[in-house]
């Protein structure tokens, strides 16, 4: 989608848009039923509604490409995620409220257990508690690194976040880093490496900091490791709100998420850790914003530890709040994902995503059910995620007409 294009036909309207993101919603087979997590799961909420709407599949970057969770709730916004591009660790940093400063690289981490050997054979140490990752950041952020400020922050469970930031008259970093973490287990973490000539100082603070950690986590348990993936620096993208020309609000528990509609500039409003506490605060806000990002993590979490029935559960749970979405009366509803988890497969994929919109305007298809087989049958057929907000605003009246 064209964002200048947009920003020129964007006309006020009094309508509401709520787009809501069920991460890692897309799945296949199970092998043993042939039913996908949506196939398996009970949601006549979700089927009644999306029997009402326009329906389809998205594909979140393009064919055959896994997105991660960033380009994938880019497209979703509109940003085509090939040419906005951000590292993880900025999404984790800016999602925290960390102070992150234009010189800065940022790093996602990831505690994880090693074996005797120095593999991996647990990617998230087991989901350790958060209070255990604070204690844990405390200790690595006390590393020296010379000619560098070290931050190691704590974001959520085995999640933190390090950011490297040149001291005084250093020469400046850069985040031509390759990540460490190789995202599979039974293997060692990969050394720190410069992706470039100019990064090769970087990287050396980083093969550093990563010496240091073996000496502060060695002997502890479950978390005796660490990887680091998406070094990356500030970008600067065009403005949500003044692209599209709405009050735009992001409601999500998770600090990627509130960093990606950081981002992009969208209002981050406080609310609870559970979808329910989500909800509560879009109706607090309600007159507040034209536009709700309304984030559900659930689903996503339980792909990747590959539990189909658990992904499935989380997929009737949100069913559940259907009801209570649709009682908001937005002119503009939207359910969708980001990318495909299939728990077949332990992680994201790039098959085409499930996507409904309601609105006064849809022309109804074929589709009595909300999953990916019958999807693929929808009105919309299989289109880009960046194109899912043009869509919006068009139900939403908020596009004027292009041309003469």
């Amino acid at each position: 989608m064209d964002l200048d294009l947009i920003r020129q036909l964007a006309v006020p309207n009094d309508t509401k848009i709520v787009l809501v993101v069920v991460d890692g919603l897309g799945g296949l087979p199970h092998p043993d039923t042939g039913r996908s997590e949506l196939e398996a799961a009970n949601t006549p909420q979700l089927d009644r509604l999306a029997a009402d709407s326009d329906c389809g599949l998205t594909v979140p970057v393009a064919a055959g490409v896994t997105p991660g969770s960033g380009p994938g709730h880019l497209a979703l916004f509109g940003y085509n995620p090939l040419r906005y591009t951000v590292g993880r660790g900025v999404l984790e940093a800016l999602g925290i409220d960390f102070d992150l400063q234009p010189q800065d690289v940022a790093a996602r981490g990831n505690f994880c257990t090693l074996d005797a050997e120095g593999r991996i054979s647990d990617r998230r140490a087991g989901r350790i508690a958060t209070e255990q990752t604070v204690a844990l950041c405390e200790a690595l952020g006390r590393i020296e690194l010379p000619g560098a400020h070290l931050f190691v922050q704590p974001v959520r469970e085995h999640r933190f976040v390090l950011v490297l930031r040149p001291e005084g008259s250093a020469n400046g970093l850069s985040d031509r880093l390759a990540d460490t973490d190789p995202q599979r287990e039974g293997v060692a973490p990969l050394e720190p490496q410069a992706l470039a000539p100019e990064a090769e100082a970087t990287a050396e603070l980083v093969r550093r900091f990563v010496a240091g950690s073996r000496q502060v986590l060695n002997g502890r348990s479950p978390a005796n490791g660490l990887t680091l993936r998406g070094f990356a620096s500030h970008p600067r993208f065009p403005s949500f709100p003044e692209t599209f020309g709405l009050r735009a609000a992001a409601i999500a528990g998770y600090p990627m998420y509130r960093g990606l509609a950081k981002l992009v500039g969208m209002a981050v409003l406080p609310t609870g850790s559970a979808f329910e506490d989500e909800l509560a605060t879009v109706r607090e806000r309600w007159d507040d914003f034209d536009f709700f990002f309304v984030h559900y993590k659930a689903a996503d979490t339980a792909g990747e530890d590959g539990d189909f029935e658990r992904k499935s559960a989380a997929l009737v749970a949100f069913d559940k709040a259907v009801p209570s979405l649709r009682e908001l009366g937005a002119g503009v509803l939207i359910i969708a994902g980001d990318h495909s988890t299939p728990a077949v497969l332990a992680g994201h994929s790039w098959h085409p995503v499930p996507f409904l919109l309601s609105s006064a305007w849809t022309r109804g298809d074929d589709v009595d059910a909300f999953n990916e087989r019958v999807c693929l049958r929808g009105s919309l057929g299989t289109f880009p995620a960046a194109e899912v907000m043009s869509l919006a605003m068009a139900h939403a009246g908020r596009l004027t007409k292009y041309g003469a």
